[in-house]
């Protein structure tokens, strides 16, 4: 699925990286705790969130992720914007809350980009 289809899927706001329209996105994760993000996000996926702090797209950054899009109608802040430019990672914004987003995507065929969290991991959160 491109970036331009999760778009128009999303009914959502290009704020940055209208040049990157193109992007095939295969796989997606959704959270507000960016630790879950360095946890458990894998490179090239799209991130749903609700976070529109520099945090998130810092973190996005250390871990490759091919976009991310704010949901809840979330303000941006002019750092926030700022700093995808810098990084070249492509914001796009909704007014659906994350799980209207994240069951459309998936409805339309984009899955997680891990299905369960392995075994390890949750004895560790235990």
């Amino acid at each position: 699925m491109t970036l331009e289809q999760i778009k128009d899927l999303l009914d959502a706001k290009v704020v940055v990286g209208d040049n990157k329209l193109d992007l095939e996105i295969t796989t997606a994760f959704g959270a507000d705790l960016m630790s879950d993000v360095l946890a458990f996000a894998r490179s090239g996926c799209l991130l749903i969130t609700g976070l529109s702090n520099p945090q998130a797209v810092r973190t996005a950054y250390a871990l490759d992720i091919a976009a991310i899009i704010v949901c809840r109608g979330k303000a941006l802040t002019d750092k926030f914007i700022e700093i995808a430019k810098e990084l070249g990672i492509p914001i796009l914004w909704t007014q659906f809350i994350m799980f209207e987003a994240c069951g459309r995507l998936y409805r339309e065929g984009l899955t997680g980009c891990i299905r369960e969290v392995f075994v390890e991991d949750k004895q560790r959160a235990q």
